[in-house]
């Protein structure tokens, strides 16, 4: 029986680092952070437009998701078609936003 600070047990525990994998040498990369806040800026600076483009954005990639056959989403409400609809909800709001600035 061989414990571990014996040099017949270190030989097949001691591995080398595995260079080949990056995400084992390089640190967490917070890059949805840093589109989070270009997202709210473009929001705060454009307002309801900026909504618009977003909400039809996100729009046209679930629907192109949906048909190709995603009915969960990664997305908090789940159902595709719940996030579907809240777009939906969220371009129309957006076209009010527009509206009452134009007036």
């Amino acid at each position: 029986m061989t414990t571990l600070g014996s040099s017949a047990g270190r030989s097949s525990e001691i591995r080398p680092p595995d260079h080949g994998d990056p995400a084992a040498s390089t640190p967490y990369d917070p890059l949805r952070l840093c589109i989070f806040a270009t997202v709210a800026a473009l929001g705060w600076l454009l307002g309801p437009v900026a909504l618009l483009l977003f909400a039809v954005l996100g729009f046209t990639g679930y629907w192109k998701a949906w048909r190709a056959g995603l009915t969960r989403s990664k997305c908090l409400l789940g159902d595709t078609r719940i996030v579907l609809g809240y777009l939906v909800l969220l371009a129309a709001a957006a076209c009010a936003g527009i509206y009452l600035r134009l007036l």
